[in-house]
């Protein structure tokens, strides 16, 4: 059984030897970054091996939606992998923390092993997101039955721990969302969450504020300027010294909100979300007396960007070419080891009014997994006459260790055509 939730204290060795608001057999076997003797568990004991199996997500119950190229991923646990750079980016991010306590800050505890089924109300309510969010869609969210789904953010587990009593803790995760298929975008990737409470003595003079009073308060801002000195120094910690900028966001579980862009390799990218943690949110985990922040942030993206790695796929790959490249706790740039041609099709069709683009993305995924590259909308238009809509999509299939044939993808291609009924769609 991997560890649930493990002091920071207790990794210091394992984590400096090898070196979140938003997808092993080509890799050594997971290494732990601390021994179990150390564990706490704050959850429910489960065998975490179980997360591995199928048969656990693709249940019979009518309103299951989850895909077996989907149920295939999960119990992966690359974000826990040494020498992935899932993993190296993870162990960075928490050795950051280690500093950080080492020189007088609070100890965060480090949950990494959750299970990645999780209830409605852990994923939604307790975080303020209404029932008619389009995030809970099921065209968004995998659902196992009408009440547990595939988490979508590693937030879902952030009002469990602070029922648990838990203060300052980081969580690590594989989450699942239907999307776009692109480069940068996967149905299944990786978030870490890190959430601080204060001391009760230091926002004491918050006590009995309204709403609109807590948030021009000096202690809500003093926490909002600790969350961005905090999150300030671990990009600069993760890339080097780097220009940073704030601006206001909107998350239903923070308020306010914020969103961090640093200046890197010539561009302002977006990396974190994050906030005051938003008292409703607090006080339904019962810990309305008290006021801290959370943030999060996608593993793959700060991989993509300080490895450059150009295409999300890779990271799910089991080719010793993609895997021999790192070594944990080491920085290197990728270096691409093929380039296959990318063969190109076009589908377009008639959609009904209920038309959902994931639900397409997701129906070309489960045909041809992660020989889709890419689609790309190309085309589109109303009839005067009929009133009814035309999509026309371009699909690109490319594989990333061989060279594919018009006549395997003529066979997708046409299976995608002859599919696409089942979601009402009139190909034309």
């Amino acid at each position: 059984m991997r560890v649930l939730a493990i002091s920071i204290a207790s990794v210091l060795a394992a984590v400096s030897s090898v070196d979140a608001f938003t997808p092993n057999a080509a890799f050594a076997p997971r290494t732990s970054t601390a021994s179990s003797s150390t564990a706490r568990f704050s959850a429910a004991e489960v065998a975490t091996e179980t997360y591995a199996k199928p048969e656990r997500y693709t249940t019979d119950h009518p309103n299951n939606n989850v895909p077996p190229h989907i149920a295939e991923l999960v119990g992966r646990g690359l974000h826990e992998c040494a020498d992935h750079p899932l993993g190296i980016i993870r162990a960075k991010i928490q050795e950051y923390f280690i500093s950080a306590e080492e020189a007088g800050g609070p100890k965060f505890e480090i949950f990494d092993a959750e299970d990645p089924i999780v209830t409605c109300t852990q994923c939604f309510d307790d975080l303020r997101i209404p029932p008619d969010h389009p995030g809970r869609s099921k065209s968004d969210t995998y659902y196992i039955t009408d009440d547990t789904l595939l988490r979508t953010h590693t937030s879902a587990h952030q009002s469990m721990h602070l029922r648990d009593g838990y203060e300052t803790f980081l969580c690590a995760g594989d989450v699942y969302r239907r999307d776009e298929i692109d480069a940068s975008h996967y149905p299944a990737f990786h978030q870490l969450e890190g959430v601080k409470l204060f001391p009760k003595e230091e926002v004491k003079g918050a006590e009995g504020l309204s709403k609109e009073e807590w948030l021009a308060s000096p202690e809500c801002k003093m926490i909002a300027d600790d969350l961005k000195a905090t999150l300030e120094g671990l990009m600069d910690h993760l890339f080097g010294p780097v220009e940073k900028r704030w601006s206001e966001d909107y998350f239903p579980f923070t308020e306010p909100s914020f969103e961090c862009e640093i200046f890197y390799d010539g561009d302002w990218l977006e990396v974190l979300g994050c906030g005051v943690v938003h008292t409703e949110v607090l006080e339904m985990a019962g810990r309305g007396d008290r006021r801290g922040w959370a943030f999060g942030l996608g593993l793959e993206r700060l991989a993509m960007i300080l490895f450059s790695i150009p295409d999300i796929r890779l990271f799910w790959t089991d080719d010793e070419r993609f895997s021999s490249q790192f070594e944990a706790g080491k920085i290197t740039t990728f270096e691409p080891y093929s380039k296959f041609p990318p063969v190109l099709k076009d589908i377009s069709f008639w959609t009904p009014e209920d038309f959902v683009e994931n639900d397409f993305f997701e129906m070309a995924r489960g045909i041809a997994g992660d020989l889709v590259e890419r689609i790309d909308l190309i085309d589109e238009f109303t009839n005067p006459k009929t009133g009814k809509s035309s999509k026309a999509y371009r699909v690109t299939y490319r594989s990333m260790d061989r060279s594919l044939t018009n006549e395997e993808i003529d066979a997708l291609q046409n299976k995608l055509r002859d599919t696409s009924a089942d979601l009402g769609l009139e190909v034309r």
